[in-house]
């Protein structure tokens, strides 16, 4: 017998004050569901409940993953002029003989045009999330090149129990392979991709974390980069947190515009802006309803060969596009991988070794050069970002080769790496290239032991850089930097309130003290 329960998607998924977001709802046997919305963050404020909305029982089309649900709207709210820019989880439940059915749904409340509400502004990874979205068929890592947005999040992706295995990063050196996180989410019957992406992993912790110190936070989903650029105007601070590996050329131009013109930039992110996609197929209500990656299919990809060539759905560091995302975070994942990941960095550090205490980021920590910082909560962890680096008296220093900006500094460094054919846990076929084989073919033209080489050992790299105009970006070289949030690493929490509050303020921040150039 099919696990009965409900399950539904918001439409559009990012609203402001005064418009309209409509719940898409399939509920097993046509029960009716109990809609609760609560805005999350430091506290859980509900601002809608009805404990029995209408809903039918709606098969899920075999095309969905690529061509939505197409489910009828069961229910339609308007975004109220009380309602605080954030994150608003959508829960769900069905009675099913005496057992309560819970599942999750989500939208975004997003600032007007032109009144920002707090001083700095975050885009959550919802590309992201939506490429990793398993729901219905396939997603970007199984095949699929254009994935729906207008269907259900798999399980995991907005909600996960606590359990041990929960973060996709080994905390303990006692389980090498993953074995813990794999078995969390088939316990807890989650999408095997919910390690990857989501809500609950990266963003809702900073968030809970920023309120509670009393800090405002404006938030956006990463379309709204792209469909709203002018969203970013009279905030002196954009925010990037957890896992932010899908951008649009769009949302490179907005955020890379705001830097250029003097706007600061955190990246508490890593794999950050690793691959391009595009979005297609607008709907009535504006946004669109698919997003493109080719990704390993590029050459398949519309645009390859045409004049269009800059929009291609690779990554964005690839020989074909050009334009690396160093230019904007001074970092790359191609320059970096993974630390505590399976057969990668294995008995990693889990934390930075320091190279540059004097710079102000560290102000207020204690922490001197040669420090293992953020070990405590293992804060460099799953996927990481670097760049091209050389020693000269024993400091690194990039060697700009990649597209870091002439500007960046290394704070910290932490070893990581790309998989291999021996350590990866899917292995490729025989004839198909491992990922550090792929990366290097699009980086070098190249996929022989030397260009391989190149690319082998890698870091996760802490730094900052000032642009011309005095906008000043910070990158934390890894995705895991919000678990250092929790509470059992003060000296990262510092950290992220210097950085906060010094670029929130929107003054022209000195990219290091002199000392430490």
């Amino acid at each position: 017998m099919a696990f009965e329960t409900v399950t539904g998607y918001c439409w559009p998924q990012s609203a402001e004050a005064g418009q309209p977001v409509s719940l898409h709802l399939s509920s097993a046997g046509g029960r009716p569901v109990a809609v609760e919305v609560a805005r999350i963050g430091k506290d859980r404020a509900v601002v809608f409940r009805d404990d029995a909305v209408p809903a039918d029982d709606h098969p899920t089309p075999v095309d969905a993953a690529q061509h939505g649900c197409g489910w009828p709207a069961a229910l339609s709210l308007t975004v109220e002029p009380g309602w605080r820019s954030g994150y608003y989880e959508v829960v769900l439940e069905i009675d099913v003989e005496g057992k309560t059915r819970r599942e999750h749904a989500f939208f975004v409340v997003r600032p007007k045009v032109g009144a920002p509400t707090a001083r700095m502004l975050l885009a959550l990874a919802t590309d992201t999330w939506h490429a990793y979205n398993d729901f219905g068929g396939r997603n970007l890592y199984t095949g699929a090149t254009s994935v729906a947005l207008q269907r259900p999040l798999a399980r995991g992706y907005l909600h996960k129990p606590p359990g041990h295995g929960r973060r996709v990063t080994n905390v303990t050196n006692d389980d090498p392979t993953s074995n813990a996180h794999v078995g969390y989410l088939r316990l807890n019957h989650l999408s095997p991709y919910a390690g990857s992406a989501g809500w609950p992993d990266w963003e809702l912790p900073f968030l809970q974390w920023a309120e509670r110190e009393g800090y405002a936070v404006d938030v956006v989903g990463n379309a709204d980069l792209e469909d709203h650029p002018r969203l970013v105007e009279g905030y002196p601070l954009l925010l990037s947190v957890g896992h932010d590996e899908y951008w649009s050329s769009a949302m490179r131009d907005t955020v890379e515009g705001h830097i250029a013109s003097g706007g600061h930039a955190a990246f508490f992110s890593g794999n950050t802006s690793f691959w391009q996609v595009r979005f297609e197929d607008h709907t009535p209500e504006g946004p669109a309803a698919a997003m493109v990656g080719y990704k390993g299919f590029f050459k398949q990809d519309p645009v390859y060969g045409t004049d269009r060539m800059g929009e291609l759905t690779s990554f964005w560091s690839d020989r074909e596009i050009g334009r690396p995302e160093n230019l904007m975070t001074g970092v790359s994942f191609s320059r970096g991988g993974y630390h505590r990941i399976g057969k990668r960095v294995t008995n990693g550090a889990g934390g930075y070794t320091v190279h540059r205490p004097d710079h102000w980021i560290f102000e207020g920590t204690g922490i001197g050069y040669g420090d293992l910082l953020g070990a405590a909560s293992t804060t460099v962890g799953y996927e990481c970002d670097g760049c091209a680096f050389t020693y000269r008296d024993g400091l690194p220093h990039p060697t700009h080769e990649d597209g870091t900006p002439e500007t960046f500094e290394i704070l910290g460094t932490a070893p990581a790496a790309h998989f291999t054919r021996t350590t990866s846990s899917r292995p490729p076929k025989p004839g198909e290239p491992s990922e550090i084989e792929y990366i290097a073919a699009r980086l070098f033209d190249d996929r022989s032991p030397e260009a391989v080489a190149r690319i082998a050992w890698n870091h996760a790299v802490l730094g900052s850089y000032t642009s011309p105009a005095g906008g000043t970006v910070v990158t934390s070289g890894s995705t895991d930097w919000a678990h250092g949030l929790t509470g059992r690493d003060p000296q990262i929490e510092q950290i992220t309130r210097n950085v906060l509050d010094r670029l929130s303020g929107g003054a022209d921040v000195p990219s290091g003290s002199p000392s430490t150039r």
